[in-house]
Order: structure tokens, then sequence, then C-alpha cells
């Protein structure tokens, strides 16, 4: 007798189909499982076994052999307890194959028969929706992650006994469709920009940035104000849009960091300049997604950027540009979306008190060379916006803070009516500024004469390379957003170039 229990597994930011066949012959009591199975299907034997007999049914003692198909897919994880404790039953005769026909089934046991939650649901949900399936079933604990999913009927499944009776029409399993929450507002926790003191042209730098989604890179001694301006700029990020939510939740699942909740607010990831490349761009023998994906749609904060490895930062430069990453390995190739907005701090030397007349600068010129260096050309080029602060002095800094947010709420409106031009412009959310292509920036972008003439001389006088040349113009159209112009003005060239310096 063969049976057949249809499922997914999740293959990097997608899924892949698997059959899960089930024969039983006499023969003395055997279970094995083929089919390309790591360690960690192979240890579903034994979960399914205790699962089977403690939730009431009986295991048969017989030869089982359970084929994972295709058997060229590497299958990882538990993903597959399910539907081969399914197939067992199928085999013995408690169910029969009208019970499973047309259905997609996932999620891990426990030797008491429960199902714990499993990363990636919603590549899962995706991946059965896409190939024709009207109904899947999933751990309870996933359920609110998989209803993000829509036009698929979802039914959250917390024991394989329930799941048994549901099957057999004695009770009904709990299900949720489409539930895509709208956007989450945020509340009043800090720090805001009313909170800086000072420093109003890294500020303004912050407002453009974030306004236009363009990558910045902030520079000064300690003390200055740099972290703090990283982190007030997460408080001035527009709040997340539904079909964002999905992404972000969907990439979240599929790192562990969430298999039953949903995501709501934009990213801001903090990596330490001590981590390896693989766990910044993503990587290891799962090809899992790193800092930079968990970043997606938010913000990637890396302080103190040169102290970073060099080969972490030159790695950086594919995913700025191209705002995803590739992955290959040995047995995958794995895409992930990497839309985030890099805000970058340093010091201006390795001491951090260059220029500083209050401290004496202990670099050779050598060190400061070197520790500049480690940014290279290309990775600078990338960069949109390059914005230097000095150190506030001492007796500004213990003035009462203000006890309203007012400049802060005022900047945030700014920078969204700012989008909102963009989205018209575009036609679509979570398109900016600085995700146009050079096409895109001559075809729908316009320049005053004066601005276009302040742009060439410009480019010649700074040397301006080809992408220089044309983040300078999205910045510039940024800016006039954020001034509520519809053509590129000189001033906002202007204002432009002065953060095209390095």
């Amino acid at each position: 007798m063969i049976s057949k229990i249809h499922s997914i597994v999740p293959y990097g930011f997608f899924g892949k189909l698997v059959e899960v066949e089930g024969d039983m012959n006499r023969g003395l009591p055997a279970f094995n499982i083929v089919g390309m199975a790591n360690k960690t299907v192979n240890e579903a034997k034994e979960r399914v076994r205790s699962a089977v007999v403690n939730s009431a049914f009986s295991f048969p003692d017989k030869k089982i052999t359970i084929n994972l198909a295709p058997a060229e897919l590497q299958k990882d994880g538990a993903y597959l307890d399910l539907p081969i404790a399914l197939s067992i039953l199928v085999l013995s005769g408690q169910l029969i194959k009208n019970d499973v026909a047309g259905k997609a089934f996932v999620g891990e046991l426990s030797l008491n028969g429960e199902l714990r939650p499993v990363r990636g649901i919603i590549n899962i949900v995706e991946t059965a929706k896409k190939a024709g399936y009207t109904e899947i079933f999933v751990p309870s604990k996933n359920l609110a992650q998989a209803a993000l999913v829509d036009d698929i009927t979802i039914f959250g499944v917390d024991t394989l006994q329930n799941l048994y009776l549901h099957l057999k029409n004695q009770i009904n399993l709990p299900f949720a469709q489409s539930n895509i929450p709208a956007a989450a507002e945020k509340g009043l926790v800090g720090p805001f920009l009313d909170h800086i003191r000072g420093q109003n042209i890294a500020k303004r730098a912050m407002e453009i940035a974030i306004a236009g989604h363009h990558n910045i890179l902030i520079s000064g001694p300690p003390g200055a104000g740099k972290t703090l301006l990283a982190k007030v700029a997460a408080n001035l990020l527009p709040e997340l849009t539904p079909n964002e939510m999905v992404d972000v939740t969907k990439i979240y699942s599929i790192a562990g960091l969430s298999t039953d909740g949903i995501v709501t607010k934009r990213p801001f990831r903090n990596p330490h300049h001590s981590a390896s490349a693989v766990s910044i761009i993503g990587g290891g023998a799962t090809a899992a997604p790193g800092e930079i994906s968990l970043a997606h749609k938010g913000i990637l904060f890396l302080d103190e950027l040169p102290e970073f490895q060099r080969s972490v930062l030159e790695a950086l430069r594919q995913p700025l540009e191209d705002r995803e990453i590739s992955i290959s390995r040995a047995n995958q190739k794995t895409t992930y979306p990497a839309d985030f907005m890099l805000v970058a701090t340093m010091n201006p030397c390795p001491c951090g008190y260059l220029g500083d007349p209050t401290h004496e600068c202990k670099c050779t010129e050598v060190q400061i060379q070197n520790y500049r260096k480690k940014l290279s050309g290309p990775l600078f080029d990338r960069i949109d916006m390059n914005v230097n602060v000095d150190k506030v002095d001492n007796q500004d800094l213990i003035k009462n803070l203000p006890e309203t947010n007012h400049e802060h709420s005022v900047v945030k409106n700014t920078i969204t009516e700012a989008i909102e031009h963009q989205k018209a412009r575009y036609g679509q959310d979570g398109m900016y500024n600085s995700s146009l292509s050079s096409f895109q920036v001559s075809e729908l972008l316009v320049m005053d004469p004066a601005a276009e003439k302040l742009l060439a001389h410009a480019s010649e006088k700074l040397n301006l390379s080809a992408r220089s040349y044309f983040k300078t113009i999205k910045v510039a159209r940024t800016i006039a957003d954020l001034d509520g112009s519809d053509i590129i003005l000189a001033k906002h060239l202007a204002e432009a170039l002065t953060y095209r310096r390095r």
C-alpha cells in the first residue's frame, strides 16, 4: 500500500513542494526515511513514533519506508514530522486517502503529539497557494503569521489527535484567512530630535536621508551625538505598510526570530563591529538571512564603520546597489531582499580627536591614512550623504530638555509629506528617490535650467563619478520634495552637493 501526503519546506526566501510517500510491507519491523533527509529529518522517526503512540493511535509493526520527493532536494528541519505521521496513519488504515487528499500539512511534533511552530511559515503558505492548494494545516502558534497570506484557508493544529478528529469531521479546527493588520502607530518612546543639542546640519541631513531612503555617513569626534542621531532616525521612520509587514515578518520567521507574531515596526539592526561577513550578509550551512536582510525596510546601523572588517564592508557594495543579496552554496542558491537604509558613523581618526580644539590627536599620519582607507572608493561612492558633526559645548548639554517633542513632530510630518509626494510620482508604496535607476532619473525627474548649469559645473569641479552624479540628483529631488517643489531648483541641488564631500 502506498500513501501520499503533500507538504512544503522553506527554501531561501521561497518554498519547495515535498511529497511524503509511504510504503508498508511485510517483513521485520523497520522504519526508514529516504530522500536526501538530513539528521534532523531522520530523527523524525523517533518523534513520529512517540507522537503516534501517545496520541492513542497504533503504530504498525511492519516494515515502513518513507520517501521524501523530490529526492535531489536537501531536506532540513522538522517541517515534515506531521505529514510523516499522517502517512503512517494512512498506511495503517486509521485514515483513508480521501481524508488528506488535496490538502497540505506542515509541522513539528513533540513526543506527546503536540505541534510546535516552525520557521518560514509565510514561505510555506505562499508556496501552497501558488501550487493551487486551498487548504493548509499548520501549527496553531504559526497561525497569526500564516494568516498574512490571503486567498487560502489556513487551519491551526495544536495536536495530532485533534487534526485526526477534524479530518474525520468530528470537530472543527480554528482557521484563519487574510489578516494583514493596519499600520501600527508608534508609541511616544524616545529619543527624539528635541533631545539632540545643536547639530542642526546633521539633523537636517537625517531628515533628508529618511525622507528619500538615502544612505548616510556621519563623521565626528566621540561624544558629538552620532549614535544618538542614528537612534532618533528609527523614530522618524514612517510606519510599515501592510505589504511591508508581510515581507519583514517573512524574513524574521525564516531566521527564527519570530514564529508566532507579526512584525509591525520597521527594523533597526545594530550589529557589533566584530560581526563576521556571514552574520552581516547572510549564509552559513542553511544560507540563512543576515543583518542586511533583517534590516529590510528599516535601518542598518553600523557604528564606527572603519572598525568593521574590510571584507565585511566590501561585501556591502552589491546589496547597497541592488537592494538584494544572492547567497550561493553547494546545494542551493538563495536571494534575499535587502532594501535597507544604511546609517553609519565614524571618527575622524583612530583616537577620534583629529581637529578637536580641546583634545590633542595622538595618531600618526600613517595611522590616519590607514584608518580612512578602510572605506574604499567604490563603497564610499554608494553612500548618498556624508555629514560632519562637531562636539557640542558641555554647558549646552545640561540645559533642560524641552517639555514637548515639537521639533520631532514637525520633522516627522514633513518626512511623511515628502514620502507621499514620491508615492504619487512613482505610483507605488516603498518607491523612494534613492531607488531610482539612472534611466529613471533621466525620465522622471525635472531640473530647473539653473540647477542643470550648477550640476554641470559641480560635476567637473568635484570630478563626480557617474554614480555620485546621479545620487546628487536623487538627494536634490528629496530636498525638493521636503520643500514641496515639483522641480529641482538650484538651491536644492546646492544643498545636495554639500553632502557629497569625503
